[in-house]
């Protein structure tokens, strides 16, 4: 059954440059660029409006942005190599000197956190995927080794018992928590993996890239359960629906498709750009609606939700 999406508003000209990272709280949606601030914009109300500017948050700019489930914490990867912890009081974001300051010299690329907020994990350019524990300001607790190919992206399970990173090499891991070992060994994609992403009960792990196919792994066993095709563009961000009923991909040619896991057919497409969409991410359903939001290129965030009876 196919869905449908309509345009519900957007924050036009959110950055100077390109929009790589989205972050999502309860009501608040994170942005970073390859300029230097940390743009926040409101999602309880149509305008959007922005509530903070962080200025100078990376210098050279900043790739990925993450945050916890309740919004308290914030960590975000600059292109210099930095990384900076953020807390959240009241709606407002402030820098967290203390835990920045322990993780200044860590080598990392892409990040995630842990649900609560207190795990940070981190995947460098040499491969190595390494956890901290922010309620130590920073303390690593953590060094998994792979087979040394540039690490694009990570993610954590919502229940912690995993971690996924995606390789330059097409390869793809999953660490146990627990252990510190590698479960099984995952058959890889043939191209560059920009994006992994855990379902929401841990149960499937998606990832995509250049080869524009999405990859489902079933993380009991470690098979490929499934290959969803359609993008005609590499693959750059995937976003699983609170549900896990629904996985959301983005590309370089500026479509947005929304996927049916039970299917696993594609149910709605949307190119309202032909530019490269970064990043795509859910947003906290509102009533019954689910919605989302994308960035990228045109250097605008933009809203979506579900229409009524999709």
């Amino acid at each position: 059954m196919s869905r449908q999406f309509l345009a519900w508003g957007s924050a036009d000209n959110a950055h100077p440059v390109d929009i790589f990272s989205l972050a999502v709280t309860d009501k608040q949606i994170l942005s970073v660029s390859g300029a230097p601030s940390i743009k926040v914009h409101s999602t309880s109300d149509t305008d959007f409006a922005l509530v903070q500017s962080i200025e100078d948050a990376h210098t050279l700019g900043c790739h990925h942005i993450v945050t916890d489930t309740k919004g308290a914490r914030a960590v975000s990867a600059g292109f210099a190599g930095d990384v900076k912890v953020w807390a959240c009081q009241d709606g407002h974001w402030s820098a967290d000197t203390t835990a920045s300051a322990n993780l200044k010299r860590i080598d990392t690329w892409a990040v995630a956190l842990s649900e609560d907020g207190q795990y940070l994990a981190g995947v460098s350019q040499d491969g190595h995927i390494r956890v901290w524990d922010l309620n130590t300001n920073g303390t690593q607790i953590r060094d998994h080794e792979t087979k040394g190919s540039f690490g694009i992206c990570i993610d954590l399970s919502a229940d912690g018992r995993f971690i996924a990173s995606g390789h330059e090499n097409g390869g793809v891991y999953i660490f146990s928590t627990e252990t510190g070992r590698m479960p099984f060994s995952l058959a890889g994609l043939v191209n560059p993996v920009r994006s992994v992403a855990f379902s929401p009960g841990g149960m499937i792990l998606a990832a995509a890239g250049d080869s524009k196919v999405i990859v489902l792994y079933d993380t009991s066993s470690g098979e490929q359960i499934a290959n969803l095709s359609g993008h005609s563009a590499w693959i750059l961000s995937l976003s699983w629906s609170h549900t896990g009923e629904y996985l959301l991909s983005s590309s370089f040619d500026g479509k947005v498709k929304a996927w049916s896991i039970d299917t696993k057919l594609c149910v709605a497409t949307l190119s309202e750009t032909e530019k490269a969409v970064w990043s795509v991410k859910w947003l906290p359903k509102i009533g019954r609606s689910e919605g989302f939001a994308t960035a990228g290129a045109n250097r605008s965030v933009a809203f979506y939700r579900e229409a009524s009876g999709g």
